[in-house]
């Protein structure tokens, strides 16, 4: 079973970056706080590091 990881969508992407926004939608979240579960790799990480202002880790 691969790790995974908890990922909460809890700030607007409103007045951000088109580049910030296509990071939102690519984990996958569609509402603000929103938790989605996502494997644990490195893509995955080098994501959530791109916009840490508007997601953050519950649980690893």
């Amino acid at each position: 079973m691969a790790k995974t990881i908890k990922i909460q969508y809890y700030r607007s992407k409103i007045a951000t970056p088109v580049k910030h926004k296509l990071v939102v939608k690519g984990l996958g979240f569609t509402r603000l706080n929103q938790i989605v579960e996502r494997e644990d790799t490195p893509s995955i990480r080098g994501m959530v590091k791109a916009i840490p202002h508007l997601v953050r880790i519950v649980e690893e």
